[in-house]
């Protein structure tokens, strides 16, 4: 019997991804209890709250950090539903700044769920990359999080995130419980973001 390339795909495990299309397979983590108290390692940065910021503000920060790993959900919202989350009183948004003032990361805390903290979005600009300053941000994060009422923090990543991120979550002391394939409209073709974004992931156009 002959098969066809598509079945070989199938008999090897594979799935095609259809043109147009980017793939990834998303790995969720969790914390169900707070890690002993750590020294807090050095930074000249600073986390300022941001309170109901404008749609545009947001989508700026969001841009520097995500652009290099394809974040895009945010970037495909119109005004009303991005202002609908980042407006939410259960959401807490910061951004990481500088001693100039500048915006160099953003966290953002997500405790709509009774008892659960999620990190939603958790990054820094490529810049600060392996300078250590991710340790900081996550040792504000847990201490953020950890609060009265919480008994689970949770994040995910995915294999367009920083190759290191699945590692440093599990050093910080989440667990790996899930593993999914997310699939969607590649944004570089949709004009969400630049086709130059990202140009570890190739754009199959079709």
């Amino acid at each position: 019997m002959v098969l066809n390339q598509n079945e070989v795909l199938n008999q090897n495990g594979l799935s095609r991804i259809p043109a147009g299309k980017v793939a990834t397979i998303v790995t969720s983590l969790e914390m169900r209890e707070a890690p002993r108290p750590r020294p807090a390692a050095p930074s000249p940065l600073r986390l300022e709250r941001w309170k109901a910021p404008t749609p545009d503000k947001y989508r700026a920060l969001f841009r520097r950090v995500g652009e290099p790993w394809l974040w895009f959900s945010r970037l495909v919202m119109d005004d009303a539903q991005l202002t609908a989350i980042i407006h939410d009183e259960a959401i807490e948004i910061f951004a990481l700044v500088d001693r100039r003032g500048i915006e160099m990361g953003m966290l953002e805390l997500d405790f709509r769920t009774p008892g659960t903290c999620e990190i939603g979005f958790f990054g820094l600009v490529p810049e600060l990359s392996g300078q250590g300053h991710g340790r900081w941000l996550m040792g504000q994060t847990l201490t953020l999080g950890w609060r009265k009422g919480v008994k689970r923090m949770w994040v995910h990543t995915c294999t367009l995130d920083h190759p290191g991120a699945l590692g440093f979550y599990r050093k910080q002391g989440f667990i790996p419980y899930a593993r999914e394939v997310e699939i969607f409209d590649d944004p570089r073709l949709s004009g969400h973001l630049p086709r130059s974004a990202a140009p570890h992931i190739p754009i199959l156009e079709g």
